[in-house]
């Protein structure tokens, strides 16, 4: 638990709400849990600690909602994405070296958030891409992975086709529980994933199942129209903080 180490006792509530407010996202959206996370520890503390703790909460997370998603999974579509980022992550992580994590990502939140902008206005794909699409898409996650943004260039390619809101949601929470699965052994041979690790989930457990359960009551009561804005919105605030946050970084 080396990452809250030295916290005070107003700096562990701090975290316990974003976590909170963060599951809540997770639930309703399916995705945005890791990057708000991350963004929000890096103001009281060093978040790297925390990288494969939250690779942990991704896949518990996607186990609490594994019931109500399965079956609206788009099994063909999530097989090629992760196809793509498979070819991809195993050198990501080493290019972001070479780059700077900052650099990566904050190339990664720039094109984001122009292509959310331009779907603000109104920009749409009017036909659901291919296999060749999927495969692209999945590359560009995989090396965003490296910068603990890998959710963010699905979502987007989703949020831009025409894919029903359950079948969005439901097929990018599958696709991050894979893609976090794959990543475990690399934590583990990196140092990144310890016994600490394991302690500081046990203690977001509860947290992250109030936050999920409220969210997804949210999500089963919203009207596709809002959700897509709600999503949009949200890749856009992902988009500029991890902005920030990489400037910031830089500085």
């Amino acid at each position: 638990m080396d990452a809250l180490s030295g916290l005070e006792p107003w700096q562990m509530a701090y975290l316990g709400l974003c976590v909170l407010g963060a599951a809540w996202v997770r639930g309703y959206s399916g995705f945005g849990f890791s990057a708000l996370v991350i963004a929000a520890a890096a103001l009281v503390t060093d978040p790297v600690p925390l990288v494969a703790t939250l690779v942990m909460c991704e896949i518990v997370l996607s186990a609490g909602q594994a019931r109500g998603v399965i079956a609206r999974v788009d099994w063909r579509r999530m097989g090629w994405m992760l196809a793509g980022a498979a070819v991809v992550m195993p050198f990501s992580f080493a290019l972001i070296a070479r780059m700077g994590e900052d650099v990566a990502r904050m190339a990664v939140s720039a094109i984001v958030l122009v292509a959310c902008l331009a779907m603000a206005r109104g920009l749409r794909i009017n036909r659901t891409l291919g296999p060749p699409g999927d495969v692209v898409a999945g590359m560009a996650s995989g090396f965003a992975n490296g910068a603990a943004s890998g959710g963010l260039p699905i979502a987007v390619y989703l949020a831009a086709q025409p894919v029903a809101a359950a079948a969005f949601r439901a097929t990018l929470i599958a696709y991050l529980t894979l893609v976090c699965l794959i990543a475990l052994p690399s934590l583990w041979w990196t140092g990144l994933l310890s016994v600490q690790s394991l302690w500081l989930l046990a203690l977001m457990i509860p947290v992250m199942a109030l936050g999920l359960w409220i969210g997804g009551r949210r999500f089963s009561a919203a009207d596709p129209q809002d959700f897509r804005r709600l999503t949009l919105m949200l890749l856009i605030a992902l988009a500029g903080v991890g902005l920030a946050r990489s400037l910031w970084g830089m500085l």
